[in-house]
């Protein structure tokens, strides 16, 4: 009798995990838990574009205007992948172009997005260019949300009022002309990455780059009607409040991911990063109380953003205790800067819709600013390309090592705050009056008294006695007329 055959040998392990070499499906040089834990980091960074900052948008303003600010938050985040994956991320962290700026190209090939991460400009004359253990493909879409909230953040500068073509104008070219110059001079390998300019996560890159350029860009755009100025009340405060938890939440992925790995100094952030926000919170709120005689719900968001965006250049690289002392400052300086200064005539100059200058280019400049006091040498060193930076409280010139002296770093903050702002004022400027040669910067005076209705035909609630014929016999009521209702209303 003939022995039956004796049963294949499956592998089963799956293919992702098998041993790794050319042509598997891992490579050596992937870190699972480093590509894992980015991917996590990007989406939350994307929640909090949509549906995090969308939310917050669409409820803290008029109600006729929610449609607008959440589309314009909408439009930003699709209209800045398409940019950043055709040209702009190799213009932010590819081959040097010039010293601010990167050589433009496509991240749309297979073969770039499967190698390897590889930052080619940010080789130092102590550390390699950084090649992070995980895919190109990682890389580029982390990067992107960083873009895209940049974008969003300008976009409370200008709610209530600017015309939607200029928007959608406005975000490639402010993306290719401005934000790519402060990413590659700050992190891509520029000279002020170079030079040891310290931005861990984008307080510079982002928020103050936001901050100014929302400003300028609501000078140009020009203000609301002044009755929406004078008048402009939240339509739904506890959805304000969803899409600020998101965003509190979502930092986690801002900060926690910005080391490029999930390692200690991501730890350290992500806790940093939560006392900075909850301190300045309750900070704000102490300053309303005594102030005002009452807490505000949108202070203590206000309170929360600034929080965030201090702690965001240094994030990873001060102790908790700093974070603590950070938050004093952003809950504090913030709050006078927006509830008394921008109370003045020389800040209503300009219409910033929701104060974006304040919680983002004061709180942005003031988070840099002060990293240069309390960044941590051992910290600096896990995470910074030039090696013994240290924050003022730990100076000292260490016998002259790495040109390190006492107050260097603060010059060299000052310096990087100094770029970013003037950059972002004058390609602002460019880029609006551009815009206005092909299309008007503001909705006109008649659609601006309608709101959504007049810019897209379409509005947020629809309630009943909000613009709609009453129909009778839909609602299972022909003895009950809408005249008879607005009668006993």
């Amino acid at each position: 009798m003939a022995q039956a055959p004796e049963p294949a040998i499956f592998n089963v392990v799956p293919l992702a995990y098998r041993t790794t070499g050319e042509g598997t499906a891992a490579p050596d040089w992937l870190n699972k838990g480093d590509n894992a834990w980015q991917l996590t980091a990007s989406t939350l960074v994307g929640l909090q574009c949509i549906p995090g900052l969308m939310i917050l948008y669409g409820s803290v303003v008029k109600k006729k205007w929610a449609i607008n600010s959440a589309f314009m938050c909408f439009y930003a985040f699709a209209a800045v992948l398409i940019c950043w994956t055709s040209w702009a991320y190799k213009m932010s962290f590819g081959e040097q172009l010039i010293p601010l700026w990167g050589r433009a190209g496509s991240a749309l090939d297979q073969k770039f997005l499967l190698k390897q991460a590889y930052l080619p400009s940010t080789g130092t004359d102590f550390y390699p260019p950084l090649a992070p253990l995980y895919p190109m493909a990682t890389l580029v879409y982390f990067q992107f949300v960083f873009a895209a909230i940049t974008l969003v953040l300008i976009a409370g500068s200008l709610l209530g009022r600017m015309n939607f073509l200029a928007w959608m104008l406005f975000v490639p070219l402010w993306l290719t002309c401005s934000y790519t110059v402060g990413a590659f001079s700050m992190w891509g390998g520029g000279f002020l990455f170079q030079w040891g300019v310290i931005d861990y996560a984008g307080g510079y890159v982002i928020h103050l780059s936001a901050g100014v350029a929302g400003y300028v860009a609501a000078y140009w755009v020009g203000p609301r009607l002044e009755k929406d100025r004078k008048n402009f009340p939240p339509n739904n405060v506890l959805l304000t409040l969803a899409g600020a938890g998101l965003l509190w939440l979502g930092w986690n992925g801002f900060n926690g991911g910005a080391p490029y790995a999930a390692n200690v100094v991501s730890s350290m952030a992500v806790l940093n990063t939560s006392i900075c926000a909850a301190t300045s919170l309750l900070v704000w709120t102490s300053i309303d109380v005594i102030v005002f005689k009452r807490p505000s719900v949108i202070g203590a968001v206000q309170g929360m953003i600034t929080g965030l965006v201090v702690i965001t250049p240094s994030a990873g690289l001060v102790q908790g205790w700093a974070a603590m002392v950070m938050g004093v400052f952003a809950g504090s300086i913030p709050w006078y800067s927006m509830m008394i200064l921008g109370k003045k005539k020389l800040f209503n100059i300009v219409d910033d819709t929701l104060g974006v200058f304040h919680t983002h280019a004061v709180a942005g400049s003031m988070g840099g600013v002060l990293a240069a006091f309390f960044a941590q040498p051992t910290l600096n060193n896990l995470f910074l390309a030039i090696p013994e930076e240290r924050g003022i409280i730990y100076a000292g010139d260490h016998d002259g090592i790495h040109g390190q002296k006492t107050g260097m770093q603060l010059l060299k903050q000052i310096c990087g705050a100094l770029f970013i702002i003037g950059w972002n004022i004058i390609t602002t400027t460019l880029i609006c009056q551009a815009i206005k040669l092909v299309v008007p910067l503001r909705m006109s005076d008649e659609e601006l008294k309608v709101g959504d209705d007049a810019a897209h035909g379409e509005e947020a609630y629809a309630l009943w006695g909000d613009g709609e014929i009453f129909d009778a016999s839909m609602h299972n009521a022909d003895s009950f007329s809408l005249k008879e209702y607005k009668g006993n209303s």
